[in-house]
């Protein structure tokens, strides 16, 4: 009987050890769930029920009845309306392009495409302006003053901000349809016409229409560019900045944060479902589809991307290059002259953003690492309340969630109070609005590793720990670099998550570049702009290098 328990001993022993670690793993990301996303919402809800006496709907009274914000919230959805159908039109060719068409210089659309997610929001907004402002290239070349200010220059910007995001969900969705298919369709005789309407767009209904909800976020919940060019067209967005910093009216200003995140939760909710309709429609050994060249279809299709492509081009362009004209418009020569930025501390502000960035990439990466491998030893049961937690934040915008903190830490009745002010809060407030991004990236990295390999190690008397680093992470690894440096990059430009956060002391690059051009220094606002694209390329550099040396590391390993 001694034998039996001096056997059993250590095998007790490493099941308590896997708990406690399962726990630890599951427990210090929750808290940080709690503390840093569930907690400051439910503070945001109740302060927009703040009155002078207790609790009402004073607030949302005297909201609703103001002429103000029924004006901004129809402009909003106007504009969410419009840029959504602009960008999915645009996006679903430029994808179709990519997936469906034969022609040279894909690599050229591929990476022009991801141009507008390398700069904060604005810097769209700020290219317009140099290129159709009253000094724009294009105003003076024509000899015309177009109001670029308003609807229209707010229409186009949001679109090339959305335009990435609709290409990357179309195409994840066209690419997906089984080459049988069309194989069978040419056999029966459909025409390409036919084809095109009767098995491609049915396919990727869902595909577009998971598309269409994130652009109608993602519009509807910016700040940046409404801010730089949206001139005397309110939208929510810059209506809870005007109550909160203009008139320093919390209550209002959370009440107008509550009324923007209803549409925004009701579309995070029907895109969520698209999605789920969309992995249930996949089919298991499809067969990649080759695209054959069509002499009509495919020089159309090359010459629109290329021509949205051209654009993108331009816009950002012309922000760097406005950042090296000495006096726009009047003194076209060359110099560093805008680079040497006084105002706004300096260049401390995009030091600070780098460090602010590898903290909340790494911190980041870390949690949703160790969310994950607890989850994965819980009951389903109990997993799926949490998963549901850990996927909320997208939901939120981040001129809420900005909001929702400063009315959380800046209040001296918690002890939280002491991270105000600190460049750890806004880390924080970079991972935990890009949350959902990454932790659903790395649940996939786990669902797609064997189960196999971890009751192997089991049999063998590895511990949880031990799996978790010899097993488990060297094979998911490709999934944490990409989170950590999409965490890393998000960080580096946002600006509605963080503008209520900084402070005269701390700042960051995105709120520098807003302050510049409210001060007037546009070149100045370029020429910092122009340096935050540059280290965001780098990062991106640097992940795909990462990736590449991995995957060659990998296939030695395979013929050794």
């Amino acid at each position: 009987m001694s034998g039996v328990e001096t056997m059993t001993t250590p095998a007790r022993r490493q099941l308590d050890a896997d708990r406690l670690l399962t726990l630890v793993c599951v427990g210090l990301p929750l808290i940080g769930l709690v503390l840093f996303f569930l907690y400051p919402m439910v503070i945001v809800f109740l302060r927009s029920l703040t009155v002078d006496d207790g609790y009402g709907f004073a607030n949302y009274t005297r909201v609703l009845g103001s002429t103000g914000f029924w004006r901004a919230t129809e402009h909003s959805l106007i504009m969410g309306a419009a840029t959504t159908v602009l960008s999915v039109f645009l996006g679903f060719i430029i994808a179709h392009g990519l997936y469906r068409c034969a022609f040279r210089g894909k690599w050229l659309i591929r990476g022009v495409i991801v141009l507008p997610l390398l700069a904060p929001s604005l810097v769209q907004a700020l290219g317009l302006i140099f290129l159709l402002g009253r000094n724009g290239v294009i105003s003076r070349a024509l000899g015309v003053e177009i109001e670029i200010y308003g609807f229209w220059g707010l229409l186009i910007a949001n679109t090339l901000y959305a335009l990435p995001q609709a290409v990357m969900i179309i195409g994840a969705a066209l690419v997906l349809l089984d080459a049988r298919v069309y194989e069978a369709a040419e056999v029966m005789g459909a025409s390409p016409s036919r084809q095109f309407r009767d098995l491609t767009l049915p396919a990727a209904r869902f595909g577009i229409l998971n598309a269409a909800f994130v652009c109608f976020t993602i519009t509807i919940t910016d700040f940046g560019n409404a801010a730089v060019i949206g001139g005397d067209y309110s939208v929510l967005a810059t209506e809870i900045y005007s109550q909160v910093v203009g008139q320093r009216n919390f209550n209002m200003g959370a009440v107008v944060g509550i009324m923007l995140l209803l549409p925004t939760v009701v579309s995070y909710a029907i895109e969520r479902q698209a999605m789920k309709r969309q992995q249930v429609g996949q089919m298991a050994g499809q067969v990649p589809y080759r695209p054959s060249f069509a002499p009509v279809r495919d020089p159309v299709m090359a010459f629109l991307s290329l021509l949205v492509c051209t654009g993108i081009v331009a816009v950002i362009g012309i922000v760097v290059y406005a950042s090296f004209v000495t006096l726009w418009p009047y003194n076209m020569a060359l110099s560093f002259k805008h680079y040497d930025i006084t105002l706004a501390g300096g260049y401390s502000s995009l030091w600070m953003t780098i460090v602010i960035s590898l903290m909340a990439a790494s911190g980041g990466t870390l949690a949703v690492f160790l969310l994950c491998l607890g989850l994965r030893r819980l009951p389903r049961s109990v997993a799926q309340p949490i998963q549901m937690l850990a996927a909320m934040p997208a939901a939120v915008p981040g001129m809420v969630l900005g909001l929702a903190y400063i009315l959380t830490f800046n209040s001296t009745a918690t002890p939280l109070y002491l991270l105000y002010g600190t460049a750890a809060l806004i880390a924080i407030i970079n991972f935990y609005h890009y949350h959902t991004q990454g932790f659903l990236t790395v649940m996939t990295g786990f669902r797609q590793l064997p189960r196999a390999l971890e009751e192997a190690a089991d049999s063998l008397g590895a511990g949880m720990a031990r799996t978790a680093v010899d097993i488990i992470a060297p094979f998911i690894a490709p999934m944490l670099v990409s989170v950590f440096f999409f965490l890393f990059m998000r960080s580096m430009v946002t600006l509605s998550a963080v503008v209520f956060l900084t402070t005269p002391d701390l700042s960051v690059a995105a709120v520098t570049i807003m302050r510049l051009d409210d001060a007037g220094l546009t070149s100045q606002a370029a020429a910092f702009s122009t340096c935050v694209m540059a280290v965001v390329c780098i990062a991106l550099l640097s992940m795909k290098g990462t990736l590449v040396l991995m995957g060659r590391g990998n296939r030695s390993k395979v013929r050794t």
